[in-house]
């Protein structure tokens, strides 16, 4: 019976080895059963060995009575495994060729695990198809794989596949690594990313960074990074909120293309960040038209001037981290041209009153976070200004505060449960606002996001022969309350319900009317892998 069990086990185990993945995990559990494989044949030899002497011994005693046959011992017998098993040599070398074979195999997989194309290699990500009702614009759909440029509070980052592929050369923390996301209809390739002339492509690409440990303490990173500021992240499924905070969507600085350094001294509390690229947006230096030749071809003027950006975080503890970030460099403006008398004469700004294609930038911001246990609290303040940015053509300057707090908790019947509100305000009323990520019309508005001069001011100004540019932007806040679900590890359904409200009527309405407010609900399903 004990042969029976063994060759059960070999026949059983053997072939679900070999068609094992080659992950880490698989391979230890086949190499200890290997392990036990080739013990049990070392005692089984052992046995073997010993059963000549035994049958001597036998013959050269007096044969007083006739051999007895062991009873077979039942299976289901608490005996069973106790009970003495049979095998013969070639039963024996047959196992051995066997788990030899199995150990080559796994030694490939090891192999293959650690040195073939594969290793290191991760791919992870998730999709978040998304429900959004918006009161304003009277529209209730579905919202997935939207590939519009248009970047809005209620239409950024969410609904979309995205795709995290990173590639490790080596082992150990001094190994570089390669990674790549893709998001194919809202990450910043197609929503924000811009050319040399300001036109935003077709581009998939979300981020592309190389990292290079050069110490223990410093690394060099290179390529297309997302920007150092504030508390909140641009994946959906590591964001405790449907929609994006004000701040993150409207101040702070965007994706930048350059090489930077990080450190941490070793057994340090502090962490820094540097970084040295294009202006934020720009994959490559802006070209705007200042002119033309005899010949009528354009003069051109391109921004040379470098932005730096830093960051520094200090862990207080394991549940506080404290930290700030700061942007300095120059911004391209957008640009236009018109025919005067026969001339053509560039214009720059939103409203065409910029008296240069260019501005210089500044940005700061501090951010807290706090997590303990089911428990978590952010806070992030801003300021930015912008040189010949705001609508009139003056210096454009802004500020602002986002709150937020979260906890998990259980409830019977429906399971793992978290809660989430959040508070926003964003201050961009000099010269009529614009600068940062508020992106205003011709009319000095942005009636879609809630930011620019009021509706009403607008119309008063130009019944006195003016073009508005006399009037303050807006003032924005929003109140948002999320709950979130997870009923598995990998799926997280979020519900919220977002109100926003501004001190001018920069809310356009499908009437074509405008107001103050507006209202979101909306509700989310995020299936990571």
């Amino acid at each position: 019976m004990r042969k029976k069990l063994i060759c059960l086990l070999v026949a059983g185990s053997l072939p679900g080895m070999a068609m094992a993945d080659a992950t880490s995990d698989q391979i230890k559990a086949l190499q200890a059963q290997l392990n036990a494989l080739q013990k049990e044949v070392k005692q089984l030899r052992s046995e073997v060995a010993t059963k000549p002497k035994a049958n001597a011994a036998i013959v050269a005693a007096p044969a007083t009575a006739p051999a007895v046959a062991e009873t077979p011992v039942d299976i289901s017998s608490p005996d069973y495994g106790k009970s003495r098993a049979t095998l013969t040599n070639d039963q024996v070398d047959t196992m051995k060729q066997q788990i030899a074979n199995q150990q080559l195999k796994v030694d490939s997989l090891v192999d293959a695990a650690n040195t073939g194309p594969l290793a290191g290699l991760s791919v992870t990500g998730y999709i978040d198809p998304t429900y959004i009702y918006n009161r304003a614009a009277s529209s209730s759909s579905f919202l997935f794989a939207n590939h519009e440029s248009s970047y809005n509070y209620f239409n950024s980052t969410f609904g979309d596949l995205y795709l995290d592929i990173k590639k490790t050369f080596g082992v150990g923390p001094m190994a570089p690594s390669a990674e790549i996301t893709l998001m194919p209809n809202r990450g910043n390739g197609i929503t924000l990313l811009q050319n040399e002339h300001g036109n935003i492509g077709n581009n998939i690409l979300n981020t592309a960074v190389v990292t290079i440990p050069m110490t223990a303490t410093t690394t060099f990173v290179a390529g297309l990074m997302p920007s150092f500021g504030g508390y909140e992240v641009q994946q959906s499924n590591q964001m405790l909120t449907l929609t994006h905070n004000l701040l993150y969507d409207f101040s702070d600085p965007g994706s930048y293309l350059g090489v930077g350094l990080n450190y941490t001294a070793d057994g340090s509390n502090w962490a820094w960040k540097f970084m040295l690229g294009n202006e934020q947006y720009r994959t490559y230096g802006s070209v705007v038209q200042t002119g033309t030749n005899a010949l009528g071809d354009p003069i051109t003027s391109s921004n040379k001037i470098p932005t730096f950006t830093a960051r520094v975080d200090y862990t207080w503890s394991s549940a506080l981290d404290i930290g700030g970030s700061f942007n300095i460099g120059r911004q391209t403006l957008s640009a236009a041209t018109q025919n005067v008398n026969g001339n053509t004469i560039p214009v720059y700004g939103v409203g065409g009153q910029a008296s240069s294609a260019f501005g210089t930038f500044f940005f700061g911001e501090a951010d807290l976070a706090y997590t303990q246990a089911d428990v978590q609290y952010n806070a992030e303040v801003d300021y930015g200004q912008q040189q010949n940015a705001a609508f009139n053509g003056g210096q454009a300057q802004w500020y602002g505060l986002s709150l937020l707090a979260h906890r998990k908790f259980s409830l019977p019947g429906l399971g793992r449960m978290g809660m989430t509100a959040r508070y926003d305000v964003l201050v961009d009323s000099k010269n009529g606002g614009g600068g940062g990520g508020v992106a205003l019309n011709a009319n000095g508005m942005d009636t879609a996001d809630g930011f620019g001069i009021g509706a009403d001011c607008l119309a008063n100004s130009k019944g006195n022969g003016g073009l508005g540019f006399e009037c303050k932007g807006a003032t924005h806040q929003d109140v948002s309350l999320d709950l979130l679900f997870y009923p598995t590890q990998q799926v997280t359904v979020k519900v919220e319900y977002r109100h926003d409200w501004a001190n001018k009527q920069v809310f356009l309405k499908n009437d074509g009317s405008y107001g103050k407010s507006n209202d979101l609900l909306g509700t989310q399903l995020i299936y990571s892998f």
